[in-house]
This record gives C-alpha cells, structure tokens and sequence, in this order.
C-alpha cells in the first residue's frame, strides 16, 4: 500500500491590507477632487494601476487563500477602477478630438457604472455584517459615497454643474478613504503582531470561518 506523503501547508501572505490600501489611495483622490480641493485627473493613473491592477491582484491572491468575499470584492473594485480610470481617458481623447457632441453623455455615463457598482455594493454591505466593524464601515461609507455620486452626476447631466450632491459624495468618499485605510493598516500591524494591536470588531451576525486568522480585515483561512 503506497504511502501519501502530506505536503506542510503553504503560508502565503495576506492580500487584503494591500488590496484595501490600493483602494483607500485612488479613493482619497477622486473624493478630493469631487470635494473641490484636489485637481482633477490626477487619480487616473492611481485608478489604473494602484486602485486598478494592484487591487484586482489582490483580489486574485484571495481566491488562494479561499477568501469569497475578499475575492469577489477586491478584484470587483480592481475591475471598478481600471473601467472607470480608461473610460475617463477615452472620454477625455474623444472629446479633445470633437468627438462627444453632447458633453452631458460623461455625467449621464458615469451616473449609470456607479449605480451598478452600487447594486453590487449594496448586498456586499449586507454580508460584510459577516466580516467586522472595519470592514462593515467602509462598504457602509462607499454606499453612502456611490448614490450621493450618482444622484450629483444625473444632475450634473441635466445641467446644474457644480452642484452640492457631487460635493458632498466628495466628503463622504473621503471618510470611505480612511475607513479602508484604517482596515488596511490594522492587517499589516496586526499580521506582524502575536495579537491584534489595532481593533476591527467582530462580526455584527453569525461567526467568522473556522481557523481565520485573528485581527485580519478579511476572513483569510490559515488551513489548507
């Protein structure tokens, strides 16, 4: 009878507190620009690389860790950042070469990709109840940050620039910013730490998975 030999269990470092930091950056300065003190486009490049390609790898190395919700969150918010950042490119070209005879179609636009990502936000809200208080906030304050855009930007279409819906989106995204940040933060200080050293909470309904790795902003399995 041929004996198995049991390989020892791979340890792979924990994805979510790049993955969170990655989103928290390209948050920040779009919600800065929104909110009227940071100039425009300069979360572009963040968005296709840091917010983009970065979080969407991220999200990719959740799956090793057989981490659903980190998985599908960060690799969607990858996926978010890295459509959004070539749209405004392609929209910013197009309209440079004459191309957009109706300069409300980008507002009206974007209004529709947030309101989607917002569906997806919204039952992704629900289950992060499953995860911690850290996670929890910022979905919470994305969904906050995602309809006050998405009313602003219909507005914006229908001709009242500048309004204080986009602005106020702006302030929220930012509080979004330092909630990820502050998730992202707290797994790589507690990663590094015998015991958690910053707190995320615990779960507002039903337990984390069995052997999850305590202080983690995700729920990363540490069994094979």
């Amino acid at each position: 009878m041929a004996v198995v030999e049991e390989r020892p269990v791979q340890v792979v470092a924990d994805p979510a507190p790049l993955g969170l930091a990655g989103f928290a950056l390209t948050t920040f300065l779009l919600s800065g620009h929104n909110a009227t003190f940071i100039p425009d486009l300069i979360w572009v490049g963040p968005a296709l690389f840091y917010g983009g390609l970065v979080q969407l790898l991220a999200g990719m190395q959740e799956y090793r860790n057989k981490n659903v919700f980190g998985a599908t969150a960060f690799s969607t918010y990858g996926g978010f950042w890295l459509g959004l950042g070539i749209f405004i490119v392609l929209a910013e070209t197009t309209h440079f070469l004459g191309g957009i005879t109706n300069p409300n179609d980008v507002p009206n636009a974007v209004a529709w990709y947030l309101l989607a990502f917002a569906i997806f936000n919204t039952y992704m809200l629900l289950w992060s109840m499953r995860i911690n208080v850290a996670v929890f906030t910022v979905f919470l304050t994305l969904e906050a940050t995602e309809i006050l855009l998405v009313i602003g930007n219909f507005d914006v279409a229908h001709g009242n620039a500048n309004n204080s819906w986009v602005h106020a989106g702006g302030w929220v995204g930012i509080l979004t910013a330092a909630a990820a940040w502050y998730a992202s933060a707290a797994g790589v200080v507690n990663g590094m730490s015998p015991k958690p050293v910053l707190p995320v909470g615990s779960p507002f309904w039903g337990r984390m998975p069995r052997m999850s790795r305590p202080g983690s902003p995700m729920p990363r399995r540490t069994e094979g």
